[in-house]
């Protein structure tokens, strides 16, 4: 599969086209609203056919995807999600996959899926929703859960270091990882197209609010009065400066990423760090995915972009030259092999 190859809608299409006849069954103010309504606003803006797209997806609350979108789905069972989507994407290089995975859908039962898929690089693009709980089972904590919350399953607190979703995909040799908010739409609808652009495994974090389950978990970040303060947007080639004045931004110093603030101790705007999403070196990318309040503010945008082989086009090179090597083109030849005896 790849962004340039598939083939375009010979009209115009709009986000209503995308609307299934689906009743949405999402908690009144679920983040996922707002995500779906980005993804079918990013679709049109793509331009592919609605027969080339394809949902796929797990178990939980967003595994609802596939039927709120009209397109092609597919609902798979809990972790199995990019599998799935792997099987199709690879006998399908007209289709554009797309994954619809939670916390604790990718990152739990189907982690190994979850990594192994972003290290082969396979055409893929992963919605990852991240309310830091398991919302369908009622509240239990997730592989994403900040240390010490107290859950359904964790009363006391919980006592496991939480992954971090940025840092285990570039660990796993990741192409292409975003972070976004779900009260953002704008930057959802860059990011999705920016995924839709890449040919590879993209990834894009979504932070999500569950809002009977862990209501709030983000809302540090997100809310609209301090997110100023708190998020840096990157945006390719622009110095990563933020804050309500925008004289905030970051540098490189000795013990690595520094927040400063521009006018005091001889810091100048020249001196603030230029996003270079697409450099292949992932060591700043994996600095910008790990920082953290209070010390940082939350990366979001497109963190990484690099280009690689994808398994799609491996594959489709190594089919072809075993098939022009065979001995065998058809099933007469396949018969008439090896030792043959007539009765």
């Amino acid at each position: 599969m790849s962004y340039e190859t598939i083939e375009r809608s010979r009209v115009a299409l709009t986000k209503d086209d995308f609307a299934s006849d689906q009743m949405v069954k999402w908690c009144p103010g679920c983040g996922s609203h707002a995500i779906l309504a980005a993804l079918e606003n990013v679709f049109p803006k793509i331009g592919y056919r609605k027969e080339n797209f394809c949902l796929v997806s797990g178990i939980g609350c967003a595994s609802r995807f596939p039927y709120y979108v009209n397109t092609y789905g597919f609902h798979g069972i809990h972790g199995r999600a990019n599998p799935i989507a792997t099987g199709i994407t690879v006998s399908n290089s007209q289709l554009s996959v797309w994954v619809i995975s939670g916390d604790g859908d990718s990152m739990a039962i189907g982690g190994n899926h979850f990594i192994h898929a972003i290290r082969r690089n396979i055409d893929l693009n992963i919605l990852l929703f991240n309310n830091q709980i398991y919302g369908l089972t009622k509240g239990q904590y997730s592989p994403t859960t900040p240390f010490g919350n107290k859950t359904k399953t964790s009363p006391q607190g919980t006592i496991e270091e939480p992954f971090v979703p940025g840092e285990l995909v570039l660990g796993a040799q990741g192409t292409f990882f975003a972070r976004v908010v779900d009260n953002n739409l704008k930057l959802m609808q860059e990011v999705m197209l920016e995924a839709a652009k890449h040919n590879g495994t993209s990834v894009v974090e979504f932070l999500q609010n569950c809002v009977i389950f862990n209501d709030g978990a983000h809302t540090t970040i997100t809310n609209r009065d301090t997110a100023a303060e708190h998020q840096l947007i990157l945006r390719n080639g622009e110095p990563m400066i933020f804050g309500k004045n925008r004289d905030k931004g970051i540098i490189l110093g000795e013990r690595g990423l520094e927040v400063v603030k521009i006018g005091e101790n001889g810091i100048r705007e020249d001196d603030i760090l230029i996003h270079d999403m697409y450099q292949q070196d992932s060591g700043l990318h994996l600095m910008l995915a790990k920082m953290h309040l209070p010390q940082y503010p939350i990366a979001l945008g497109v963190i990484r972009s690099t280009v690689a082989p994808t398994y799609d086009q491996l594959l489709e090179k190594q089919v072809k030259e075993a098939q022009q090597s065979a001995k065998i083109r058809n099933v007469d030849d396949l018969l008439n092999s090896g030792d043959t005896w007539e009765i």
